[in-house]
């Protein structure tokens, strides 16, 4: 079963029993950070968009360990001109990976470097590993083709509830009755004064409102990930 691990704001660890995920690492320079990006391994890492605080400490991660940037086309090919190793997958796309598989759904967001440079759209990944579905929403609006991602069945969906640059609490949870994972756990929030948010509102929200449960993670906290047998009702 994969080991989800919260590194804080929207970054998340997933070791699974043939590698390592990790999802947007922007470590240096947050505030919620659980580890340093010095301290981060990865055999994987996807990327959802270019913005600093998801691409974070990514290409030199990459640099580092070896491991390859699952990003979309414009984005991979901009962390490819940096020197990483990457794969540049687009929406509806699969890619096979050596602890399982990937898929490219949209999100409704920008994606563009500090200098301005706009670097195609922002995505979201869903991941599944060791029997697990894992939905990284990225940073994202609510939309209503949600409802399609959710029909892969998923176990676990990562979602913001900060506001300002994404769904707030309130749309988040619809988000949820849209996507119907087994579990919820929230990010992208209170990492900077303008995406602050209650997690314990959402929980009571999604918990009241819809079938699934909510986790809050604080930074560092691991979740186990547990998948559904082949058949079995998600």
């Amino acid at each position: 079963m994969p080991e989800l691990t919260y590194l804080g704001h929207s970054a998340f660890s997933v070791a699974c029993s043939k590698g390592v995920v990790l999802i947007d690492p922007f470590l240096t320079g947050n505030p919620k950070a659980a580890i340093t990006a010095e301290r981060a391994e990865a055999d994987v890492i996807l990327v959802t968009h270019a913005h600093g605080d998801h691409l974070g400490d990514a290409i030199s991660i990459a640099k580092r360990t070896g491991a390859c940037i699952v990003a979309t086309f414009e984005l991979a090919n901009h962390c490819a001109s940096q020197g990483a190793k990457v794969v540049d997958p687009h929406f509806g796309g699969t890619v096979r990976l050596p602890m399982g598989r990937v898929k490219l759904f949209p999100a409704v967001h920008s994606s563009s470097i500090d200098e301005g440079v706009n670097l195609g759209q922002a995505a979201s990944f869903l991941l599944e590993a060791d029997g697990a579905r894992i939905y990284h929403a990225g940073d994202t609006a609510l939309f209503g083709d949600m409802r399609l991602v959710g029909e892969a069945g998923i176990d676990v969906a990562l979602l913001p509830i900060g506001g300002h640059y994404t769904m707030d609490i309130e749309d988040a949870v619809k988000a949820v009755k849209l996507l119907r994972p087994v579990t919820v756990v929230p990010m992208h929030y209170n990492t900077f004064p303008l995406i602050e948010a209650d997690p314990l509102e959402f929980k009571r929200l999604v918990e009241r409102e819809t079938r699934s449960e909510c986790e809050i993670l604080k930074p560092g906290e691991r979740l186990t990930v547990e998948g559904r047998e082949e058949g079995e009702e998600r």
